[in-house]
């Protein structure tokens, strides 16, 4: 498989394009969205120069798996899953923070608690919790959701509020909803002998001013999860757990003296790390959903993607 890094299109009707780091978005007249789920990774909110075969196949058919099964608590943005790299869903206008859930102190919240911190966007940790350690309850650790090319920042609910960002009625709605979709994903999860341990959620007010779900959700890019089995002891043990996501990646290039920071250059990406990185993903699909990962083995991807988003797009017309 070849990884697909960047896409090109025009669509009938399309009035705009945007590369995310990992997703090309093409925004069209009739308010729909065509995203392609690119094999780009990102860490440290740098996009790496290489991308990862299968990588976007595997975020888009996770995160419509969790779309259809969490629409009953939320509304979201998908129509129409149009291609294993590809959802055709409707605009929205985004909120400008990131609502992101903790279950577990662990990496960014570790990071900052092993420092010293005992505060993280507001919440207060409390004393003598140790590494990947449950909290009572799940916390709410917003982020603000940064332009193309800047980091977003650690931000708490009371400054959310006081800058105007998001108005306290809706901000109350997003945290009613991430509770509620953190603990659907945990259960799922648990059920499929994993942890979600964090994750993030993005929203926005579609035309009718309907607060919806958009982006993704439960990916391994936007969320952390630990095997189940033998959480305890290796907790217990000070051990590191068992995880599928995308921290190993960000501990990769720690590692190798990579932070995302200013002066800092990527270190090189061996074949062999990008298959790991690659059977990592599909092992992810296949753990989380429970159905095999059938890599898409067409011989024009890119051929295929368009002649299906076109099919789509004419039947939604």
């Amino acid at each position: 498989m070849k990884a697909i890094t960047k896409t090109n299109f025009q669509f009938p009707g399309q009035t705009s394009f945007y590369q995310g780091k990992v997703r090309d978005v093409y925004s069209l007249s009739n308010n729909l969205l065509v995203m392609v789920a690119s094999d780009r990774i990102s860490a440290f909110d740098v996009v790496l120069p290489k991308g990862i075969p299968g990588k976007g196949q595997v975020l888009n058919q996770i995160a419509n798996f969790f779309l259809d099964a969490t629409s009953d608590i939320v509304p979201n943005w998908k129509t129409v899953m149009a291609d294993p790299m590809v959802t055709i869903g409707q605009k929205a206008e985004p909120f400008k923070v990131e609502m992101v859930i903790r279950g577990c102190l662990t990496g960014h919240a570790w990071r900052t608690y092993k420092s010293g911190g005992r505060e993280l966007c507001g919440v207060a940790l409390p004393e003598g919790m140790v590494e990947n350690q449950a909290f009572a309850e799940p916390i709410i650790t917003p982020t603000t959701k940064a332009d193309q090319g800047l980091h977003d920042e650690d931000i708490s609910r009371e400054a959310i509020l006081d800058q105007g960002i998001v108005s306290e009625s809706d901000y109350l709605q997003l945290e009613e909803y991430t509770r509620a979709l953190f603990q659907r994903g945990q259960e799922m999860a648990r059920e499929r002998g994993l942890i979600l341990v964090d994750t993030k959620y993005e929203f926005g007010k579609n035309a009718a001013g309907e607060i919806i779900l958009i982006d993704e959700i439960h990916t391994p890019d936007s969320s952390r999860y630990f095997y189940a089995e033998g959480y305890e002891e290796r907790l217990a043990k000070g051990e590191a757990q068992r995880q599928l996501s995308k921290e190993f990646v960000r501990e990769w290039l720690m590692a190798n003296g990579f932070q995302g920071k200013e002066g800092q250059s990527v270190p090189e990406m061996t074949e062999a790390f990008v298959q790991e990185v690659s059977e990592r993903y599909a092992e992810l699909f296949e753990k989380i959903t429970g159905h095999d990962f059938k890599a898409d083995t067409h011989s024009d991807p890119m051929q295929r993607m368009e002649e299906n988003i076109i099919k789509h797009l004419k039947q939604l017309a």
